[in-house]
């Protein structure tokens, strides 16, 4: 893209809260505008088989209508709405989020885990004062819980853990009731999740520790105003807090300074969260830090417009790690995003980039075995760590990949798409057309398709290239047999 927004906006998808924050973009900085908060507790919209409750469902779908207004006149480009550990856990999740998108006006992103924890550092990151030193950062969310250790704007380190304040509360402090079992429980709890990877996040690899979002910042605000720390998130300003919070027994009857209303529900989840991750990491302090995911989707954005995507970066290495031959990727990538263009020119430019990556990547599983190498590609593609890449976006680069050689029937389904229609062609044919894998100088190739296939290749090229002509007549039966009508002009 050759403008950068002067807006950007992110839609935050939380399992306690849904979030909508604007940001006007100066050089390479963002600056908050607006921001939106509606306390939904998504999380604990969960019915006993996992899946989110009707009456869940609409909350959300009510609060996403208002976001909607409030991006109102945002270029498609300038939004990003993502979704976190809700959504990766519900079994429905997949049935409600066409009507989540709908009810908001634009695509939702489910994250993964680890891009939730990378996002969070480069929110973290970019509020902090530039510096070397080696940062801790724990972000207690609705559902999960995050941790990062990195240098200046990189993280190093990243793991998330499924333990959030939300369900932690649900388990251990049913109705609000706050006793010494539930606290011990419920810290035992979060202690055995936190403790293999204790090592490797411990003091001896970082010189200092943040918390980010809601929970730490509620904590660290209700230790400072009742006296009950100097400064900061300490193991005896948590102890003090639990002391005094034992004594109501109860969330109705607290009394605290700077505790509010919203926060109340949840704040013995993330209290024993807090204690456990100090006590197993060996933290003295940690101190609370704004930024966060938001902030890091934001300038994750911000590095999109100005060709600085690190899903590009990703791709990069992928290629280096899986040995994939460059030169032929290049030329298969090339070709396949020219059909593309050509064949649905009123197409978003994220998915002809989204073409280009998995014709790069096709062949990454021949690192595995050249028998199957689509199918190998696929699986790593699915469940691999890809900084940059939604849930959704790897999905879609998986079935870009398994669909591009043999059988369509395996792909059938996803057909209906017409986008995904023409984006696998357009790779099958590019690999098609470079089978050689040589530089070949390639004739006007035309491409149009709707319902039907309409294939233009000079016929004396293809009498110079038996080979490629009798491809072809394979895999224009394999669309014909799926009910889209192959015409070949030569």
């Amino acid at each position: 893209m050759s403008t950068t927004p002067a807006t950007l906006a992110v839609v935050d998808l939380g399992s306690n809260s849904f979030r909508l924050e604007i940001g006007r973009v100066e050089g390479d900085q963002i600056y908050r505008l607006d921001t939106w908060r509606e306390t939904l507790r998504f999380g604990a919209g969960l019915d006993a088989q996992g899946r989110i409750k009707s009456s869940a469902m609409k909350a959300a779908l009510k609060c996403l209508a208002r976001f909607r207004e409030r991006l109102a006149g945002l270029h498609p480009s300038a939004v990003r709405a993502v979704a976190t550990n809700t959504f990766r856990v519900a079994k429905n999740a997949s049935e409600f989020l066409p009507q989540a998108e709908h009810a908001l006006g634009f695509p939702i992103d489910v994250i993964g885990g680890h891009e939730e924890a990378r996002l969070i550092y480069l929110g973290v990151a970019h509020e902090l004062p530039r510096s070397l030193e080696p940062r801790l950062v724990v972000d207690i969310g609705g559902g999960s819980t995050e941790f990062i250790i990195g240098r200046g704007l990189e993280p190093e380190r990243l793991e998330s853990l499924k333990i959030g304040c939300v369900g932690v509360t649900q388990r251990f402090f049913p109705e609000g009731r706050l006793s010494a079992a539930g606290f011990e429980g419920a810290e035992t709890a979060a202690r055995v999740e936190i403790e293999p990877i204790a090592r490797e996040f411990g003091p001896a690899h970082w010189r200092e520790a943040y918390a980010s979002s809601g929970t730490a910042a509620a904590l660290a605000e209700i230790l400072e105003q009742n006296a009950f720390s100097g400064g900061g998130i300490t193991p005896s300003g948590l102890a003090r807090l639990k002391k005094r919070m034992l004594a109501a027994r109860h969330v109705g009857r607290l009394s605290l300074h700077a505790l509010k209303p919203e926060r109340a529900p949840v704040l013995a989840g993330g209290l024993a969260i807090m204690a456990a991750a100090v006590a197993e990491l060996g933290i003295d302090r940690i101190d609370p830090v704004g930024g966060a995911l938001r902030l890091g989707v934001l300038y994750d954005l911000l590095g999109r417009t100005i060709d600085a995507d690190v899903r590009g970066v990703t791709v990069a290495r992928f290629v280096d790690r899986y040995a994939i031959d460059r030169a032929h990727a290049a030329r298969v990538a090339a070709l396949a995003v020219g059909l593309f263009r050509q064949a649905l020119p009123g197409a978003n430019a994220e998915r002809a980039q989204l073409l280009q990556w998995a014709a790069t990547l096709h062949e990454m599983g021949m690192s595995v075995s050249h028998i199957g190498f689509h199918k190998h590609g696929a699986y790593i593609l699915q469940h691999a760590d890809m900084p940059g890449f939604s849930s959704g976006e790897q999905s879609r680069l998986a079935l870009l990949v398994f669909g591009c050689r043999g059988g369509l029937a395996k792909v059938e389904a996803a057909l209906d798409d017409n986008a995904m229609r023409v984006q696998l062609l357009a790779l099958r044919l590019a690999i098609l057309f470079h089978h050689a894998r040589a530089a070949i100088g390639l004739p006007k190739i035309r491409l149009k398709v709707s319902r039907r296939i309409a294939l233009a290749v000079p016929l004396r090229w293809l009498a110079a290239h038996p080979l490629t002509a009798h491809l072809l007549e394979k895999e224009s039966a394999q669309w014909d047999a799926l009910g889209y009508p192959w015409k070949s002009h030569k």
